[in-house]
């Protein structure tokens, strides 16, 4: 039996043309993270599996990790995520580490779920975290660099929103103000997190299993309904709008209207559902009704780096896969046309010129042209067709004539324009092209 040619499910093979898209989406985020202080970082793509086990929420270590055994009788993961690596890291090196520390990182990320759009078993993800600040100055740079980068992807603000809220007050809320015990309250939040992705009656229906019967009576679940609505941090109940944690996403959103940033709103139903975060949370949606699910999503976890036996450090950081930003530039048509990184395709007519043919190729090469031979020895014709399906532009005939008098035809393989030029000329024609 022939073996498969599809690659493994829920991740993706990356021919030529996916890998000059995937390099052009990378280029385009290390450009932008850099110009607020960001360092690239990475780490191995294996970890104990107690690194994830220590506060990384139950769903992701028990049902969505690849994790095996080693020959060292290791219990070892593929890493799901990268905030427990980089908080390793950042402890390891506590006392010499210059705060605050900015690092960035775009690793190779695995998880045992079901493929659907957006979410694969295998990607990409930009990782953006913050160090040593613990200031609100933190949340406001994090969703500064997020609105940058969509800015250089020429994203309006129209396209997608920034939904923020609160731990501190997500537990006021469940704990103090609803009265749930810690139990309850882990299994209400769980619940508001997967809100968005059942109907309201089993949502309620789910809510009210959890409740004890004297809760229920004293109308708990109106009240958790009622605030699930609310829209705005001065329409929630006095007790609430005034809780210390409320006035911070206020503070937040004031910082972000005075920065530009006006699609950013209070959101009661964000969790994010890890149970490392201690702040604001937020993420960001696109706000396209053929794409609108969450794209990214980070938040303050100040406990990570003190598990590892230091001193605790304030941290800020975020997460966005490179499946959601994809589908969200072809969404909104945001993706640059599909381009070669070859400039010109040398038509060999005589291939027993190819030696004297070198010092041409050459001279191309080092006046900065991508230059690509037709070794084969097929017909001109044939040779062109190559070019052609490549999306090359331009064609350099080569053959005895041309090697003795320096003057090459070059042909625009999109327009069948054909002229003769010097190779200086020529190099000149092909830049101009370029910068169009």
């Amino acid at each position: 039996m022939a073996l498969s040619t599809k690659p493994y499910k829920g991740a993706r093979d990356f021919y030529p043309e996916d890998k000059r898209l995937q390099t052009y989406l990378f280029s385009t985020i290390r450009k932008t993270v850099a110009k607020f202080g960001y360092e690239e970082y990475d780490a191995p793509i294996l970890e104990p599996l107690e690194l994830y086990l220590a506060k990384t929420g139950d769903e992701i270590v028990n049902e969505q990790t690849y994790v095996f055994t080693d020959r060292g009788d290791r219990e070892v993961v593929i890493r799901p995520e990268m905030t427990p690596t980089v908080s390793r890291m950042v402890a390891a090196r506590r006392q010499e580490l210059p705060f605050p520390v900015r690092w960035f990182s775009i690793p190779n990320l695995w998880r045992y779920e079901r493929p659907q759009r957006g979410r694969l078993r295998e990607h990409w993800q930009l990782n953006v975290d913050l160090f040593g600040v613990a200031g609100l100055e933190a949340e406001h740079e994090l969703i500064v660099v997020v609105d940058e980068i969509f800015k250089a992807f020429k994203a309006k603000h129209d396209m997608y929103e920034i939904k923020l809220n609160n731990r501190k007050l997500v537990d006021h809320f469940l704990l103090d103000y609803l009265g749930l015990d810690s139990v309850q309250a882990h299994s209400v939040g769980k619940l508001i997190d997967r809100k968005n992705k059942m109907s309201e009656a089993m949502f309620e229906a789910q809510a009210d299993a959890i409740l004890t019967p004297s809760q229920r009576e004293a109308g708990v679940l109106n009240k958790l309904l009622g605030v699930m609505k609310i829209k705005k941090l001065s329409h929630l109940p006095e007790d609430l709008r005034e809780h210390d944690s409320a006035k911070d996403l206020q503070k937040m959103l004031d910082l972000l209207a005075a920065s530009g940033i006006t699609n950013a709103h209070y959101d009661p139903t964000l969790m994010r559902g890890f149970d490392y975060y201690t702040g604001i949370v937020f993420e960001v949606f696109d706000t396209n009704p053929e794409n609108n699910r969450a794209m990214l999503g980070g938040g303050r976890y100040d406990g990570l780096v003190g598990l590892f036996g230091v001193e605790p450090v304030p941290t800020v950081g975020f997460g966005w896969g490179d499946v959601t930003l994809q589908n969200f530039l072809e969404t909104h048509e945001l993706l640059p046309p599909k381009k070669t990184p070859v400039d010109v395709y040398v038509v060999m007519l005589d291939l027993n010129l190819y030696e004297k043919a070198q010092k041409t190729i050459a001279s191309l090469r080092s006046m900065g042209m991508n230059v690509a031979v037709d070794m084969t020895g097929r017909k001109a014709d044939k040779q062109i067709k190559s070019a052609d399906k490549q999306a090359i532009a331009f064609a350099l005939f080569i053959g005895a004539k041309e090697l003795e008098e320096g003057v090459f035809n070059l042909k625009n393989l999109h327009t069948g324009h054909e002229e003769a030029h010097s190779i200086e000329r020529i190099v000149t024609m092909i830049k101009d092209h370029r910068r169009k």
